[in-house]
Formats: C-alpha cells, structure tokens, sequence
C-alpha cells in the first residue's frame, strides 16, 4: 500500500498522517481495517513501566595521574569498572550500599536507577573510586561530582528495555509477599500487571513485522534504537489466532543518549522488600505499511491477555489461575476463585498515553523519522532454564 520511503517523504514535508494507537483504534472501529490503513501513516505507541534489567554505561575522561578504576560507588551504589580503565556500568537495580561514608540505612531505598535518573535530570553525584595500580594507570583513588556535562559518554543500555506482554502477579498463600512487581496482598487479595496491554508497543507489531535491530524509538524522552533482542526473548510463546502472545514474549535491547533525555521520562523507583528499579517512557512508531499491519494495531485490550501467576509458590514454574484479559484488568477488578479482586496497574497508564502523543508531535513536527531495520529479531528463539544442565553437572 506504501513503502517506509514514502511515509518518510510525507514526514519531511509535513503531510504525514499521524495517530496514537488509541485514536486508530477507534477509528478502525468505526470505519473498518481497510479505511483506517489507507488513512493513517504512522501509529505511534507508548509505555511507562519498571525496567529491572536496565542501566547507563558512563565514560568518565582520564585523570591526571590516570587511574584504571576496579571498584566505584556512585552515591553509594556499586558501578562495574571491569571494562576500560575509566569505563563504567551501573545497573538500575544494583542498591546502595551503605558502606562507611556512604548512605545510611534511611538512604538505601536508593539504587542505581535513581543514580542514572538524577543524571538524566541534570543533578550532581558523587563518585568513589579505587584503582589498580600500573605503569601506565599509577592512580590508586579518586573522588569527585559527576554530572552529565562533566563525563564524554552517558548512555542507556538496558538489555531488556521492552517486553511484548508479561504476567500478573497474585498470592495465593497466607503472608504478604515483597515481589518485582510491588506488594502482594495474600489469600488473592490484589493483582498487579505491568504491561499497558492495548497501548504497548510490541503488542500492537505481534509478528514483528516492522520492528527490528535498528529501529529507530522515543526512549526516555530522547531519541534511542533498538541494538538487538532482549534477554529472554521468546517469540515462540503461545499465541492467540490474533497473533498475540498470552505471556512473556518477545523483547528488545534498547540503546540512547542520556544526555539527550529527559527526566520525566527516566525515574528511578523502589520497591519495599524487594530493590530498587527504573521506570522509563520507551514509544515506538509503526508504519503502516499494509491492512496486516494495520490489523495488528488496531487489536483492544479485550482480545489481549496475561496469565495469573501464583507467588506464593516459591519455584520457577509457578502455579497459574488461567488467563485474564486487559480489559478485565484495566476495570480495576476480576473475579478468581469465585472472589472479587481488585487489580492495580504498576505501568502508568496515563504517562503511557503521554509518550505515544510526545512521539506523535515529533513526527509531525519533522522532528523524528522512522528507520528500517538492518535486521529482523529472531523468530525462533527458545526459553532455556538452568535446572537440566544442572542436574547433570550433579550427577557427574
């Protein structure tokens, strides 16, 4: 019907046919698939949810005398200085430490993604750092305040930036449970889900069919790409005859310049009992380049769902109460086991649709052009767990 050329040529010139996945889902409603593809250019996505693997590497600049860092805090939280000698990673969920002359107990809420969201908003941090001694790098230790405008590189790598769907969490069991996913109430007092279903990006591209290694993205309200497939990419899920995955599916790694981003859009968060995490604002635009891909974008919460999952079973393969759509989950309540539960979203609904109509605006703006990718994800992509290879290291 059009080509990514095309869609580009209109976006230069201002005539491109912008909407948010929402508003071409109502349109598709009311005037069908077809209308809606010959209509409409680009859709745009969006989603603000927790991201545990997740973090920045920094290059800070050589100091005189040079130092090879090998063990760092920033504002106490440990920084991987295994890579060069002023080369840094620091992983969102990596907590404060509470060493001497570093935070103390009340501070430890704190972990690395508020460390990489302070920076990202322009705030100062103080770096600790001990070294190994060389003939080329003769410096033992150093310290002083960072900030963005201070180093050469700050950039978010988070290896599992995105996911396609995801689970809901529940707690069958007699105790309150501290998860990944916030409080859960026991005797299946509440549910909590992190995807935004309709609204998420991947969800709306189930066969990703134009989303791949090179897209081009809104990531923390500056512009990143897609660098490869996520940790625990899983295109081989389950699917419904839409094409949707009814649990944790495909995944990308995201790549963008700190420098450039936002600090609405990157928050560092914590949860209690559990660590720290960072919540980050990530939208894809997807062409329309076809009905096919039109028919993927324009899918509603009630033909997308997520299994209940069973925390209170302390195993990898958890216990499941079936599957629920979003719609159920975004009415705020869903019956189990004959019981009203109330559900809760840890994604933000509403900074999701705030990042798909941000994503619009610079389209139209001429300020953001789609990009093909140099390579599709992989499609064949198993889930490998570590209980068979262990077994049989034991036994030899």
């Amino acid at each position: 019907m059009r080509t990514l050329a095309e869609i580009n040529h209109k976006v230069r010139q201002g005539k491109a046919v912008v909407e948010t996945v929402e508003a071409f889902k109502l349109r598709a409603m009311e005037t069908g698939i077809a209308a809606a593809a010959k209509a409409v250019d680009i859709v745009t996505t969006g989603t603000f949810e927790p991201v545990e693997s997740a973090g920045a590497i920094l290059n800070l600049g050589h100091t005189d005398p040079p130092i090879k860092i090998r063990e760092c805090y920033l504002d106490g939280v440990l920084a991987y200085g295994g890579l060069g000698a002023v080369d840094l990673y620091v992983g969102a969920s990596q907590p404060a430490s509470g060493r001497p002359g570093e935070p103390d107990e009340d501070s430890r809420e704190r972990g690395g993604g508020h460390v990489i969201a302070d920076l990202i908003a322009g705030k100062t941090i103080q770096l600790r750092a001990t070294g190994q001694a060389t003939d080329c790098y003769p410096r033992t230790s150093f310290e002083t305040t960072l900030s963005k405008e201070t180093i050469n590189q700050f950039y978010l790598f988070n290896p599992r930036g995105l996911h396609q769907n995801f689970i809901v969490g529940v707690n069958g069991g007699e105790r309150p449970l501290a998860t990944y996913l916030g409080p859960l109430t026991p005797n299946l007092g509440n549910a909590v889900y992190s995807n935004p279903g309709a609204l998420g990006p991947l969800m709306n591209d189930p066969d990703l069919a134009v989303v791949g290694i090179g897209s081009r993205i809104f990531l923390g309200g500056g512009i990143g790409y897609i660098a490869w497939e996520g940790t625990q990419h899983f295109p081989l899920q389950r699917r419904l005859p839409n094409q949707t995955p009814v649990g944790p599916a495909a995944t990308v790694a995201v790549i963008g310049d700190g420098k450039q981003m936002q600090g609405r859009w990157v928050r560092g968060c914590y949860f209690k009992g559990y660590g720290p995490s960072m919540m980050v604002g990530v939208g894809l635009a997807l062409p329309i380049l076809n009905e096919e891909i039109a028919a993927g974008c324009a899918v509603q919460d009630s033909d997308l769902v997520a299994p209940l999952v069973d925390f209170s079973i302390p195993r990898r393969v958890r216990p499941t109460f079936g599957l629920v759509s979003y719609a159920q989950l975004k009415s705020g309540k869903i019956t189990l086991e004959g019981k009203s539960v109330r559900t809760a979203p840890l994604v933000s609904i509403y900074l999701a649709r705030q990042v798909a109509t941000e994503l619009k605006q610079w389209i139209e703006a001429g300020e953001f052009e789609l990009s093909q990718p140099v390579a599709p994800l992989p499609s064949d992509r198993r889930f490998v767990s570590q209980d068979l290879w262990g077994s049989q290291m034991n036994l030899g």
